[in-house]
């Protein structure tokens, strides 16, 4: 499923033009990801949660020459889907 099929899918659930349910989803979409920058967990009863963690600093190798690599620490988005998701 791509963002055309849930625009489509909001629209025809909703019966509003396909303009504005593309307004709408776009609009939950960049609060969702300015919330995620800030560090924000979103959480969603019925879908899920999604949580940012820290990343720790690692080593990683070049698969092809074997050389190491130095991973830098970050962050990192994780979800975790609600009850209804998991049956």
């Amino acid at each position: 499923m791509i963002k055309l099929d849930i625009i489509n899918n909001v629209a025809e659930r909703t019966g509003v033009p396909k303009i504005k349910a593309e307004i709408a989803v776009e609009a939950l979409f960049e609060t969702m990801k300015d919330a995620i920058k800030r560090g924000e967990r979103i959480e969603l009863r019925g879908f899920g949660v999604f949580v940012v963690k820290p990343r720790k600093r690692g080593i990683g190798r070049n698969p092809r020459t074997g050389t190491e690599v130095a991973i830098p620490e970050g962050k990192t988005i994780r979800f975790k889907p609600g009850k209804e998701l998991q049956s």
